[in-house]
């Protein structure tokens, strides 16, 4: 067995976990990224659009352009939301402005294979070290290291590992962090489509009577990306449905806001679970992203809450101090401690809504929906709920 000795090793190589393999490496650790999966840039066709969409926000952005990623994405390949409508299950409207709030957009939307194909660069500008394609065999932990052994035999020895292998993470249950994802029930239909008029940057969102959430998120030109939070039965209708038919749909539920649509690939469909840790650390041992939390995509802030994670604990591995072993435990509290508010505040909110929304009783229907269209009037009370998704 050949062991290779670093810093931290980073397992996992979703977006977060590249992120922060490519920010711990401007710390001045020696850093590895390890993933099951091939490690390498996703083909790129101009001719077609990602169904894998996100909602970066001014923070993430931040994040990204710090560790050279942002900079690198096109322009042409990414829209600003400029506006946000949400409307309830009856009349109850709900809108946001970045310029009211003083933004420049309230998030990018950012194909998934643009935002790989611009961090991977900037790991390999930092000197990463990439093992990809290989299963996770074995984790072993002494008082001075964690060992992840590979399929190929191969051991990758650190003072700190992270675990950023998604939602259902072996890095977690192998450590002994026993946590099983509760199903919410719905599955997400991710899908693309052209509309017959202009979107201006707007990005609608519908709370419908059968407990599920329409999302239309701009694209480039005339084009929306769509993510529709259905229960599993309703889900499942929608993914057997032809391109046409599911146009169809898709453009009556959201009320014909963009004239006619015209699918511009065929849907996905992504279960949605929720995660809820005691805690994201435990010896030489962090998690991040979806291996850490989960929640429901109505509020978009999934994979903002990993690049959240990222930049934390770069941050906190950077200002160490005198502080030399990055498994440190007091590193480790000081990370936990500080995404433990932000993360808990994301969640009671998404969950919030989610069972607000999902319960069909008419009292609480005419409450909730009063209730979208008071804070609409409350200006203040608006900008308070918004900071916490643009930073």
């Amino acid at each position: 067995m050949t062991v290779e000795r670093f810093d931290v090793v980073v397992a996992g190589a979703g977006l977060p976990g590249l992120a922060l393999a490519s920010a711990l490496a401007r710390t001045g650790l020696r850093i590895a990224l390890a993933d099951r999966a091939p490690i390498a840039t996703p083909d790129s066709d101009a001719g077609t659009w990602d169904t894998r969409i996100y909602a970066i926000s001014p923070g993430s952005a931040a994040f990204l352009a710090r560790i050279g990623a942002w900079q690198a994405l096109s322009c042409e390949r990414m829209t600003a939301v400029e506006s946000m409508r949400i409307e309830g299950d009856g009349r109850g409207v709900l809108q946001f402005s970045a310029y009211d709030l003083g933004e420049r957009a309230l998030a990018w939307i950012v194909e998934e294979r643009a935002l790989r194909a611009a961090l991977l660069p900037t790991l390999h500008a930092a000197g990463v070290a990439m093992y990809g394609g290989v299963p996770f065999e074995g984790l072993a932990w002494s008082p001075e290291s964690a060992r992840l052994t590979l399929a190929d035999g191969n051991a990758l020895e650190a003072q700190l590992l992270v675990g950023a292998d998604g939602v259902r993470s072996w890095v977690r249950a192998a450590a002994g962090l026993v946590a099983v994802p509760k199903p919410y029930g719905q599955t997400a239909v991710v899908a693309n489509f052209g509309c017959e008029r202009a979107h201006h940057g707007c990005a609608r969102q519908w709370f419908r009577t059968d407990g599920g959430v329409l999302a239309w998120l701009p694209l480039p030109e005339r084009r929306i990306s769509i993510v529709w939070s259905a229960p599993d039965a309703l889900a499942a209708e929608l993914l057997a449905e032809p391109l046409e038919s599911l146009a169809l749909r898709v453009g009556a539920a959201g009320e014909s806001a963009l004239g006619h649509l015209a699918a511009l690939g065929p849907a996905a469909g992504f279960p949605l679970l929720q995660l809820r840790l005691p805690t994201s650390v435990a010896h030489r041992l962090a998690l991040v992203g979806d291996a850490a939390h989960g929640l429901h995509p109505l509020a978009g802030q999934g994979v903002n809450l990993g690049f959240g994670d990222a930049d934390a604990l770069a941050e906190v591995l950077r200002e160490r101090g005198p502080v030399t072993d990055p498994g440190a435990p007091v590193l480790l509290t000081r990370y936990a401690r500080r995404r433990a508010e932000p993360v808990l505040a994301m969640q009671a909110v998404t969950d919030g809504l989610a069972q607000l929304f999902g319960t069909s009783r008419p009292w609480l229907r005419l409450l909730r929906n009063a209730g979208l269209s008071a804070v609409d009037r409350l200006p203040m009370v608006k900008r308070m709920l918004a900071q916490p998704a643009l930073r």
